[in-house]
């Protein structure tokens, strides 16, 4: 109940303030590119339900068609205004608005496409216990996941062999060891990897 009050308030306090700086984004990817602003897009929830995760968009209308992984930084796919928005996590500002209506934590595993969750065993479906998040250990562990995918001879097979389970093993971690508390500490490693990314 703490978790999910300090997710809320948080979530609408970040809409609140952030919103004049959201203006400016929204101008951005409207003079970059054509298309909408908002990047909606499938994913594996809470009790492995689907729900609607929002992003701002970052590459060009249905580059989604083109492939589901981003190989690298500098993918093809993505817009200027969007590599930016990448870089500095930008783009995953939107999700406060999964905060608030509770598809989504501050804290917790990061909310996968079906595609690649059909791949789970079953004792990896615990992670559908807890709400995704917008970080977690697994986030910080792969921070450069792009240019893994980018480095690999076959992206595809690479994430699915080498970077899905190395992830569920810190999603389980996370499980284990999460508290209030805990979530603060994940929340302040991001900021800080963040900045001095």
């Amino acid at each position: 109940m703490i978790k999910r009050c300090f997710d809320f308030v948080f979530a609408l306090i970040g809409l609140v303030l952030l919103s004049p700086f959201f203006v400016i984004i929204i101008i951005l990817i409207k003079f970059d590119s054509p298309g909408p602003v908002l990047f909606i897009q499938k994913r594996v929830g809470k009790n492995n339900i689907d729900f609607n995760i929002y992003k701002f968009r970052t590459m060009r209308v249905k580059s989604d068609n083109k492939g589901l992984l981003t190989i690298g930084n500098h993918d093809s796919r993505i817009t200027k205004a969007g590599y930016i928005l990448r870089r500095y996590k930008i783009d995953e500002f939107p999700q406060l608005i999964n905060i608030i209506i509770g598809d989504m934590s501050f804290v917790g595993p990061r909310p996968e496409l079906r595609h690649y969750v059909n791949y789970y065993n079953e004792d990896i479906m615990k992670i559908f216990q807890v709400r995704p998040g917008i970080t977690g250990l697994a986030s910080l562990k792969y921070r450069n996941e792009v240019e893994l995918l980018e480095n690999a001879d076959d992206p595809e097979k690479f994430f699915i062999e080498t970077i899905i389970p190395d992830k569920l093993k810190y999603n389980k971690e996370y499980i284990k060891k999460r508290n209030f508390f805990f979530d603060l500490k994940l929340i302040g490693l991001t900021i800080i990897q963040v900045i001095t990314k």
